[in-house]
């Protein structure tokens, strides 16, 4: 045998060695024995540094086991070496997406689907990064070329209806949700996410029947168990819900989410103390948990720890429950550590309007520290924050951003400022006056002038318990001798129906197009009343006289047990007692109305 044919005998060898080990480190990651299929392609690359696939495997080992900058770079120099497998492509990708590199992930998606158009596991991945990116109708397309692709891609259907949610598409998307469970009848997260779609279309029985039928399939298993105590939480069915939660935990001591629902159910029974405890043995098991962090930031708040609610409070960017996105800037995040004298600071809402009217109180002390400030915000808001004193600029929210060193948010401006109850800026009002003419002007009256709202935005979360049923707040009018005047946006039907019957209230509602127009007609009034929402904050700001109805269990700003708030100097309190029912609430501010007309006169 000549000495070239030796050689090609040995490069043969070592080809079928490399071969081998490639096929036994696959099947070793596989039966999830990651240790010794990353010795296998370790293998490889000491007598092939160069080799494409080694390269590749190694690195989703690395990814598999949550190294994923390392599984990123690896998967790099494998393309390096291979720029036509599009496995390598979509592999990279998901390292991306785990890295929270969106943009880089949707390119390596798109990269791989140049090399093969017709994958559905990569049509779902692109689709999730194009969630993560707001772009819901793109996502909606992949999600659905998935499903049409391989018809029985239960994953693939759940994120459609997760999509579909996102664009209020919600009778479509509990269907997406169930062609899911019927493909897999116990896949947990499907059938949590129906739930929480029932729950907003107003019939959370069917979501209950939904999960007994999973629990009748598998009742030891305790994602289920878990599901259905978070079911019967959200229709106040407590004693119920904690003993499935304290199945769910028996059967797996270490399930922290189960711990943590277990928590806000303790909550919802008023039970703060307990809830804590709850927060607390969650995060023993999992300490990185947002969704446990942001329920610890929201109990401590509401007891009045602020200090230690603002610090949680920042884990609020990775609840999912939140949604607030996954926005990113390329200047540093500024929470009052760094000097910003002469330098631009972007602050930005990434809450509900009521939190921006909340919190832009504080632009006042960042003039002082000499920011220039630039403030974006929703439209409905910017023509009456754009008068705000100390702001520069005030831009709609989608608009391009002028060049600006630091960004905050306005709900961590508490933070910022290091507020307690005994410093919050409470001085009213803070908001700014309304341009003249910027709303209805109702001339004289010798009667005062009483505004009202009584429910908020019906997709928040707590919707049901914080807004009442206009035919609810009937009573209020009994014996009064006072001008009502509704400030309600968007009515409900009924709502709708009966104030047509009403002479006694003016209904302004579709003459406030935006909150300048809405504070022009408070300010003509000498009383709001209001449930907890954006006009609520809208008043308070203003200086207005408020008086706020509040469910059993209230917001966390609203704190506990007292009917002043530190916030806004010029409101009361009326909160439900333990019956939570309306009727003794709106009682209550009948009688005080009446009282307080009369002194009215007096003076």
């Amino acid at each position: 045998m000549s000495k070239q044919q030796r050689r090609a005998g040995a490069k043969s060898n070592a080809g079928a060695s490399a071969a081998s080990h490639l096929e036994l480190g696959i099947a070793q990651f596989q039966a999830g024995r990651t240790a010794d299929a990353e010795a296998c392609f370790r293998q490889v690359l000491e007598k092939f540094p160069t080799h494409a696939d080694a390269l590749h495997l190694l690195g989703v080992v690395a990814i598999a086991t949550q190294r994923h900058a390392a599984g990123v770079e690896l998967i790099r120099q494998a393309i390096r070496h291979n720029r036509n497998n599009p496995d390598y492509y979509a592999n990279l990708g998901a390292g991306y997406s785990a890295l929270g590199q969106t943009q880089e992930a949707l390119e390596s998606f798109e990269s791989a689907l140049k090399l093969k158009r017709n994958s559905p596991a990569v049509l779902k991945n692109r689709g999730n990064v194009l969630v993560r990116l707001g772009r819901f109708a793109e996502a909606i397309a992949d999600f659905e070329g998935a499903v049409s692709l391989k018809p029985d891609f239960a994953e693939a259907y759940n994120d459609l209806g997760y999509a579909l949610s996102r664009t209020s598409q919600l009778e479509a998307a509990a269907e997406s949700f169930r062609k899911a469970l019927k493909i897999f009848p116990c896949y947990a997260a499907a059938l949590n996410n129906l739930r929480g779609i029932l729950v907003l279309l107003k019939r959370p029985e069917e979501a209950l029947r939904q999960i007994d039928e999973a629990i009748s399939i598998s009742p030891g298993m305790p994602d289920l168990l878990n599901i259905k105590g978070v079911a019967l939480r959200d229709i106040d069915r407590f004693d119920e819900a904690l003993a499935c939660f304290d199945r769910a935990i028996a059967i797996n001591p270490g399930f922290a989410a189960a711990h943590t629902n277990r928590g806000t159910c303790l909550e919802g029974m008023a039970r703060y103390d307990e809830a804590l405890a709850d927060y607390a043995r969650a995060l023993s098991i999992d300490p990185n948990e947002p969704e446990t962090h942001w329920n610890l930031a929201v109990n401590r708040l509401r007891l009045g720890d602020l200090r230690r609610g603002w610090i949680e409070s920042e884990w609020r960017w990775k609840s999912p429950s939140l949604n607030l996105g996954d926005r990113r800037f390329d200047k540093p995040l500024w929470l009052g550590a760094e000097p910003i004298d002469g330098k631009v600071v972007l602050l930005h809402n990434e809450q509900g309007l009521g939190d921006a009217l909340q919190f832009c109180r504080y632009v006042p002390l960042l003039r002082d520290r000499g920011a220039e400030i630039i403030l974006e915000i929703e439209s409905p808001l910017q023509e009456l924050l754009s008068r705000l004193p100390g702001i520069s600029r005030c831009i709609a929210k989608g608009d391009p951003l002028p060049a600006f060193d630091f960004h905050c948010p306005l709900t961590s401006l508490p933070l910022a400022f290091s507020t307690t109850l005994d410093t919050v800026p409470a001085e009213v009002p803070y908001l700014p006056q309304p341009s003249e003419g910027a709303g209805p002007q109702l001339g004289p009256s010798e009667r005062p002038r009483i505004g009202l709202v009584w429910s908020g935005n019906p997709n928040h979360t707590n919707d049901r318990n914080r807004s009442l049923p206009f035919r609810e707040l009937l009573p209020l009018f009994d014996g009064v001798a006072a001008e009502f005047v509704s400030l309600q946006k968007n009515l409900h039907p009924e709502d709708e129906e009966l104030m047509r019957q009403r002479s006694d209230v003016l209904d302004l509602g579709p003459a406030l197009r935006d909150f300048c127009a809405t504070a022009a007609v408070v300010e003509q009034l000498d009383l709001i009343i209001s449930v907890d929402t954006s006009v609520a904050h809208l008043a308070g700001g203003l200086g207005r006289p408020l008086w706020i109805l509040l469910p059993y269990i209230p917001d966390w700003r609203w704190l506990l047990d007292r009917d002043d708030s530190p916030w806004y100097p010029s409101a009361r309190l009326f909160r439900q007692t333990a019956t939570r029912d309306w009727a003794e609430v709106v009682e209550r501010v009948r009688a005080a109305l009446v009282d307080w007309i009369a002194r009215s006169r007096i003076a």
